[in-house]
């Protein structure tokens, strides 16, 4: 009878690590990727909100924003990953983040919906296919790639 325990307890630790190794996620489009982040990170999504230039920063940073009362920096996503273009079109949105306590707000082309990720099927990005910001990429079901954000570059300084 011990053992039949054993073996449930064994279940159900499989079980477990099973539900820890997925989490939620939210894709969005930037550029010709689609990216996703943990919901864990996520705050809000905002549309149609006025953004004011800051001079004198890096080009990436589009401006601030006033969040009920919070100013919080905007980073233009695509323009941080190199890929240049302007990101302005009626499914334009503003992801806000909480990064390890930085908030921030990243501008993304368009918001898809939020996803279950086996973190155990995320792989390393192909060496000639890197990009700054991403950290690893999921092949889901479907064919589709989904690429990682790696959200301590985002709240870097660094370039």
């Amino acid at each position: 009878m011990s053992e039949q325990i054993n073996d449930q307890e064994i279940l159900e630790m499989t079980d477990a690590e099973e539900n820890s190794a997925v989490e939620r996620c939210l894709t969005f489009e930037s550029g010709d990727l689609i990216l996703y982040i943990s919901t864990k990170h996520v705050i809000e999504i905002i549309n149609n909100h006025s953004i004011t230039p800051l001079p004198l920063v890096a080009p990436y940073i589009k401006g601030i924003i006033n969040l009920r009362g919070q100013i919080l920096p905007v980073v233009d996503l695509k323009l941080r990953m190199g890929q240049g273009g302007d990101c302005s079109s009626n499914s334009t949105c503003i992801i806000v983040l909480d990064i390890n306590s930085v908030s921030l707000g990243i501008l993304v082309d368009s918001v898809r919906q939020v996803v279950d990720i086996n973190l155990k099927n995320v792989r390393p990005i192909p060496l000639k296919r890197q990009q700054k910001l991403l950290d690893g990429m999921v092949i889901m079901e479907d064919g589709s790639v989904f690429m990682s954000i790696d959200c301590q570059a985002l709240s870097s300084t660094d370039d």
